[in-house]
């Protein structure tokens, strides 16, 4: 884990009161979902009233997979995200604003995954997550750990408030990511969960933080 202050992201939110609960919690980050399969995606149409509850502070992360540049290019425009998250496949076939600050997605389970972090440049922001987005299915954290040092890697998949610290010991991400497990069912974030994930990983934090370095 890096030396700074643990990032923070709970993503698939659609609601004013999930967004208030993430930013009184102390994430640092929340995520809208722009897939139209998924049980968390938010309409273009309602992106800008979301984006204006976000407490400056606090990241908007836009996160999509394969979309279209019709899609990016309206959520863009809506939300005008700090980070646009999606596959990193996907990077190569988008134009994006040379400004624009990205979170590429790399999956357990891909091959050459070194080389897919070596090719996203010095320290590197990336996401690691498992096969399946949003599923409850966890990364491979054998995987995470080795990558972790390669730049600043976001866990994802299948995290809660029970396992987040075993994690984030397990690990040492740069930063970790919720969703599914904050959730009372698909796609409905409960906020006392929310609150519960964010105590528990920083809790987890300063116990490595406070521990004697191997």
């Amino acid at each position: 884990m890096s030396s700074g202050r643990l990032w923070i992201k709970v993503c698939g939110l659609r609601t004013h009161e999930a967004i208030a609960a993430a930013a009184a919690g102390g994430a640092d980050a929340v995520g809208f979902v722009f897939h139209e399969a998924s049980p968390r995606n938010v309409r273009v149409a309602d992106a800008r009233q979301l984006a204006a509850v976000v407490p400056a502070g606090v990241d908007k992360v836009a996160v999509f997979l394969h979309p279209s540049q019709e899609l990016l290019d309206a959520v863009l425009a809506a939300l005008q995200p700090d980070w646009v998250q999606t596959d990193v496949q996907d990077l190569a076939a988008l134009r994006l604003p040379a400004t624009q600050r990205c979170v590429p997605v790399l999956r357990t389970g891909q091959a050459s995954l070194d080389t897919l972090v070596d090719e996203l440049g010095p320290s590197p922001r990336f996401l690691l997550e498992s096969g399946r987005s949003g599923a409850a299915e966890r990364a491979d954290w054998g995987v995470a750990a080795r990558l972790a040092s390669r730049g600043q890697l976001v866990l994802a998949g299948g995290l809660d408030a029970g396992n987040v610290a075993e994690a984030i010991a397990a690990v040492r991400p740069f930063g970790v990511d919720v969703s599914s497990g904050v959730e009372s069912s698909r796609g409905v974030k409960e906020s006392h969960l929310i609150q519960q994930f964010v105590r528990a990983a920083r809790a987890a934090e300063a116990r490595l933080a406070s521990s004697p370095v191997e």
